[in-house]
């Protein structure tokens, strides 16, 4: 087993007493310890994870060093000398900086992935994060359309596509494909025409750590996406003619001819989302949150809305039988005189 011993990223003498945290450096751009580098190498070679949740993870773990570097000065630490109780003391200075308990589940889940990571590879002896338990989150019922809302949604884009202008045509498309596959925006954005398949309706999608599932398009949205296709090709012919690149593969294009960004569709989905609930704070997600409610307010088995939406865990896709419960109590409260 090697002992492995860190330099400190920032220099000081700060000590923690009474409870009370040294001022965080601000050098937010400082290297990070060697070990964190090569962890987060091997989220990104070997377990092929998303930029984005590379990323995240650099951002906790990040947080971590810096908080070992303020409170342990100028001589470093050695990472198998930590403990229980240095980590949670780190999640007592995320609470004292106010951060959210699900923020800082956030955190722990990227100590403990390291720490993991750490013992399997023989850095460490023992994983000091294992028995550090998580923070209780409270469980809250996503947001989401009813059936009548969606309906009215649909009916709403339908009529502004009628304009044939090509961003109605396609924000339709998207909204008919949000709500009949349960899509993540990212699995939205990243789809190629080479995933779709309109002649058996379905369509190829890569969710979190990039793995494939094929999911079917419902009969609306297999046509929105041809009207779409048919002004897509249109676009495409006048960005080649005014001589810029345009992102020929994606399927969601910008007025530009580039791969539509996630702040592009969101903004779409938002201005429609408010025609129908303004101030509701509604999201793209929230089209999916109503594709799996009624999913399984329609009857559908529990196991196949979780491959659908393509959930690791079952317990993730149970939230769902809440909604529908929430709702049963809501109309029970209304309708039953002793209620």
């Amino acid at each position: 087993m090697r002992l492995v011993s860190c330099r400190p990223i920032f220099t000081g003498d700060h000590t923690v007493s009474d409870g009370i945290d040294p001022p965080a450096p601000a050098l937010s751009d400082a290297p990070l310890p060697a070990e964190i580098d090569e962890f987060l190498v091997h989220l990104e070679k070997e377990r092929d994870l998303s930029p984005n949740t590379v990323l995240a993870y650099r951002r906790d773990l990040r947080d971590f060093s810096t908080w070992l570097a303020t409170t342990r000065g100028a001589d470093g630490w050695q990472w198998d000398a930590l403990g229980r109780t240095d980590i949670r003391g780190f999640l007592a200075h995320c609470t004292r900086r106010g951060l959210a308990k699900r923020s800082i589940a956030r955190q722990l889940s990227a100590v403990r992935s390291f720490f993991r990571w750490m013992h399997r590879d023989e850095r460490i002896e023992a994983n000091p994060a294992r028995a550090v338990a998580s923070p209780r989150l409270a469980r809250t019922l996503p947001a989401y359309l009813d059936k009548s809302q969606a309906a009215l949604l649909l009916e709403h884009a339908a009529t502004r596509a009628q304009s044939l202008e090509f961003t109605d045509v396609r924000n339709l498309a998207m909204l008919e494909l949000f709500y009949s596959s349960g899509l993540r925006l990212s699995e939205l954005r990243g789809i190629d025409l080479g995933d779709l398949d309109l002649v058996v309706q379905q369509v190829k999608v890569r969710g979190k750590g990039r793995k494939e599932r094929i999911v079917p398009l419902g009969d609306h949205a297999q046509r929105a996406l041809r009207n779409y296709l048919v002004k897509r090709d249109v676009l495409l012919t006048k960005v080649k003619d005014s001589n810029k690149k345009p992102a020929r593969g994606a399927v969601f294009l910008s007025e530009r001819g580039a791969r539509l960004s996630p702040r592009g569709i969101q903004h779409a989905v938002v201005t429609l989302l408010s025609a129908v609930d303004e101030g509701a704070g509604l999201s793209t997600h929230s089209l999916r949150h109503s594709f799996a409610t009624h999913m399984v307010d329609g009857g559908a088995d529990l196991r196949a809305v979780q491959e659908l939406l393509g959930h690791a865990s079952i317990s993730t896709t149970q939230i769902y039988t809440h909604t529908s419960v929430e709702r049963l109590k809501k109309v029970y409260r209304q309708a039953h005189p002793r209620a």
